[in-house]
């Protein structure tokens, strides 16, 4: 399929308005979303040819924190997976859990499968892989399926006011 670099209806998502607000620079990568695919930033990866460790998809966790009634965004490759274990040490928890999908959905503004870590309707602490430092840029969701956005890691953290782990496997 045809990879389009612009799309008529991208400014329309949050994340999009929010990298604009800031100044960001960053490329629209937009591709058509097989609506029977639920790997979506597999999908992604072969879509748009990009190799999967250049791809983070963006995880919503249930932990044990006080703060956000627990929600923590966790930003990590699609090549890998994420390791709750190393999140909870990470942020001083001791437990941590994939947040049920329509918990997700609700809190940050965003369908699962579309979750970006940019423009949530409720900021959450965010914590992305370390390994996203390795790359000059990277792609994450552009707030909807089929959009991703490529900007460089330290563009990602300052905007989304994260923090960095090795919280991948």
């Amino acid at each position: 399929m045809a990879v389009r670099k612009n799309h008529a209806d991208a400014s329309s998502t949050p994340a999009i308005a929010a990298l604009r607000s800031a100044g960001v620079h960053f490329e629209l990568r937009a591709y058509e979303h097989d609506p029977d695919m639920r790997s979506f930033g597999a999908e992604a990866a072969a879509e748009l040819g990009v190799e999967p460790d250049r791809v983070f998809k963006t995880l919503v966790v249930q932990t044990d924190r006080t703060a956000d009634k627990g929600l923590v965004v966790a930003v990590v490759p699609v090549a890998g997976q994420l390791d709750l274990k190393a999140l909870a040490r990470e942020i001083g928890c001791k437990k941590a859990a994939l947040a049920d999908p329509a918990l997700a959905a609700r809190v940050t503004g965003y369908l699962v499968g579309g979750i970006s870590p940019i423009g949530q309707k409720r900021r959450l602490h965010t914590v992305v892989d370390e390994g996203a430092l390795r790359h000059p840029t990277i792609l994450v969701s552009g707030g909807r399926r089929g959009l991703d956005v490529a900007l460089s890691p330290a563009d990602l953290i300052a905007v989304t006011g994260a923090v960095t782990g090795t919280i991948a496997t």
